[in-house]
């Protein structure tokens, strides 16, 4: 961003408080969160660009960690490491009897190679596995985790200056591996078993994420119930008859079958789905066989993903899978062993808490706050907060003005770029949710 872009964005930023203003008069400490925001801006994109530079994979954050834990240290928090590994949980106590409230930030990089051009981009390396077990990749804050630390590290500022004000406490749950690691417990879910929403008990939880859909920069879009999808993973392994590939009729093919189930899957969504109730998606991400081109080889393996919003259409899609699976196999002879790994759950906004807080947004975001969103199919392991306390997520845009919303790289690209001028109105949000929850404003 160059600087007369920074500066145009702190206009626009500091014109859009002015106009959301009007629309809603402030409550009595809503001038000063707002003054503080400002103040504490350029520390976080100091925060931000740092983090960016520096990304670390699930359950590695340790460097992520040290800089969270100093910073909260330093504004007066008390401050709780080890939780799920690399966690910080930091608690304000304002003296006051009240509730407790949460406001959520995940920490965690991905393993894609940077090609954003910034200044600021990650030149890290990471080995990993795959299908080359220990092939070298770049590592990337490609999901927006830093924009997501250093926001919650701004707004972590803004309430400890706001101390006085307050009643009841606020704990911040600054989170590893929300991209989780296959076939472990992820970091949100461990949380909660380690009790990260007891001792103080919490009432309400509240996160945000960048990005997820292309929205112009400074929109915030959340909707009662189903936010993002519930995820499974499947995989099915086809077992044939390994044969020479010239004379197939002396073998089972499994490629053949493999191909068919790929094809049988798609029927499931487009044809036995009632579509109506909510989306569903299932989708073929991976698929393996064979080392020769004239050996018909003994099995394929594959895998993929299966979305959904409805508990009991998620059971019924698992129970279309396998019986697809396994019965196109049967018809040529092969066999379908079919297993599946449960990931994330439905991310559901509590609806009474979404419709108490929406006003906070709207003086927020003025004219775009979108409180009607449509779902995403996306999943989030904040889905596991949402299963214990009231909560609500929000998505945040950061498209930067005049771009092609046709050309807007998504979170998980090499290029995904999102616009920092998103990052005061990320830091107003989260302050205004925690510090509004608190006041009964």
């Amino acid at each position: 961003m160059t600087a007369g872009h920074w500066i145009a964005s702190l206009l626009l930023c500091s014109q859009s408080v002015t106009a959301v203003a009007q629309l809603a008069p402030p409550a009595r400490y809503h001038t000063q969160l707002d003054a503080e925001a400002a103040k504490v801006l350029p520390e976080v994109v100091n925060w931000r660009r740092d983090l960016h530079a520096h990304p670390e994979l699930a359950f590695q954050e340790r460097r992520t960690a040290d800089l969270v834990a100093k910073e909260l240290g330093r504004m007066g928090y008390e401050v709780t490491r080890g939780l799920a590994g690399t966690a910080v949980v930091g608690l304000l106590k304002t003296g006051r009897p009240g509730p407790v409230v949460a406001l959520r930030a995940d920490m965690d990089g991905l393993p894609v190679t940077e090609e954003t051009g910034l200044p600021f981009a990650s030149r890290e390396r990471v080995r990993t596995g795959g299908r080359e077990v220990g092939m070298e990749v770049g590592l990337m804050h490609a999901c927006g985790h830093d924009m997501h630390v250093a926001m919650l590290l701004g707004a972590a500022r803004v309430l400890a200056a706001m101390r006085g004000q307050l009643s009841g406490s606020v704990k911040l749950v600054f989170q590893p591996a929300e991209e989780g690691v296959p076939n472990e417990p992820n970091g949100a879910e461990r949380l909660v078993k380690a009790g990260v929403l007891d001792n103080p008990k919490v009432s309400a939880m509240f996160g945000l994420h960048v990005g997820i859909t292309p929205a112009p920069t400074g929109t915030i879009s959340t909707r009662a119930r189903g936010l993002m999808a519930g995820s499974d993973t499947f995989e099915i392994v086809v077992q044939g008859r390994q044969t020479h590939g010239a004379l197939p009729w002396n073998g089972v093919d499994p490629v053949v079958v493999a191909a068919q189930i790929v094809l049988g899957l798609q029927t499931i969504v487009s044809r036995q789905t009632d579509l109506t109730v909510a989306p569903a998606v299932v989708t073929v991400g991976t698929l393996h066989a064979g080392q020769r081109a004239n050996i018909v080889p003994d099995e394929v393996k594959m895998s993929g993903t299966i979305r959904s919003f409805d508990p009991a259409m998620r059971e019924q899609l698992l129970l279309q899978v396998k019986r697809t699976a396994e019965h196109l196999a049967r018809s040529a002879g092969a066999t379908a062993a079919v297993s599946f790994d449960p990931g994330y759950p439905v991310t559901w906004n509590d609806p009474a808490l979404t419709e108490k807080m929406l006003p906070s947004l709207r003086r927020v975001a003025g004219a775009q706050l979108l409180s009607d969103a449509a779902p995403s199919t996306t999943a989030e392991d904040f889905s596991y907060y949402g299963q214990h306390v009231p909560s609500m997520l929000f998505f945040l845009g950061v498209n930067p003005p005049g771009a092609d919303p046709a050309q807007w790289a998504a979170n998980h690209s090499p290029r995904f770029n999102p616009d920092e001028a998103a990052l005061l109105t990320g830091v107003r949000a989260l302050a205004s949710l925690a510090a509004d929850y608190l006041t009964g404003d």
